[in-house]
Parts: structure tokens; sequence; C-alpha cells
């Protein structure tokens, strides 16, 4: 292939990718405690109770029911009507670090363990994102250290 018909070639193979729309994860909170089941019916196995706050990552909507995943990883459904679009995160990390700017020489607002979940308030340049503690507490931390963005 000479110059010119691979330069066409790879253009072309660009603005194909270009046009394909990215594939985001759609997060969702347990809006309160609720079962979560092996099956979209209420009539199929309970699995566990999933506590108010938690957040899932929605894989597929049906009518009345959404399979999700959890930060484990854990496949199961619960009935939509349990779900909010309001979005938290779950600190992966031993311990994430909440700092008062999106800057790691910012000052250290608080720390979070793992497993504390903290709302998630919007996603800030360079691999950040802002959060609040349920005591009030609010700063940034690398989106890293979170699962559920």
């Amino acid at each position: 292939m000479t110059p010119r018909p691979l330069f066409s070639f790879l253009f072309t193979l660009a603005a194909l990718a270009a046009s394909i729309p990215a594939l985001a994860l759609d997060y969702r909170t347990v809006a309160e405690v609720a079962p979560v089941y092996d099956a979209p019916s209420a009539k199929s196995k309970p699995l566990f109770v999933v506590l108010a706050g938690t957040p899932v990552e929605l894989v597929v909507s049906l009518e009345g029911w959404s399979k999700v995943r959890d930060s484990r990883g854990d496949l199961t459904w619960i009935e939509k009507k349990h779900l909010t679009e309001k979005r938290n995160v779950i600190v992966r990390a031993e311990r994430a670090q909440v700092r008062a700017d999106a800057d790691d020489k910012a000052a250290l607002v608080f720390e979070a363990e793992r497993d504390v979940v903290l709302e998630f308030m919007e996603p800030v340049p360079g691999g950040w994102a802002k959060v609040r503690h349920r005591d009030g507490q609010s700063g940034f931390l690398k989106a890293p250290q979170v699962w559920g963005l």
C-alpha cells in the first residue's frame, strides 16, 4: 500500500471509530433496603438483602426489574422501584484520601476506609471525583480509589 491510500484508510478507520458511541457504565443507588434475586421475579430465589445507599451497576433493564452488578462483581436482580439515579460510590482502597482540592498536595479533609459509601457529586478532570460523606464533609479523591464511577 502506498502512503496516500494508507493515510486514507487510517483516516476512514478513525472516522468510523469516532462514530461508534462510547460504552458508558450506568450506575444507580439502592434507595431502600431491598432483597435481590437470582431471576427477575419475586417468586425466584432471594439471595440476600442490599442496604440503602449501596451503589450498583445497571446491566440489563426489563419490565419492572434490573439486573445489577455490585462492587464485588456479583450479578443479581432487583425490582426497579428500589433504585434511584442518585449516584453513590464505595471505597475500594484500604484508605481513600479525600482532599480539599483535586490535587495530591491539597489539604487532607478526611480519610474513608474500605467499603465506606460516599455520595458522588461530580467528576473532575484529571481522574478525580468530588464526593460527600454522610456527615456533610466533602472533597476530592482519586477516581481509582472508589467503585461506581
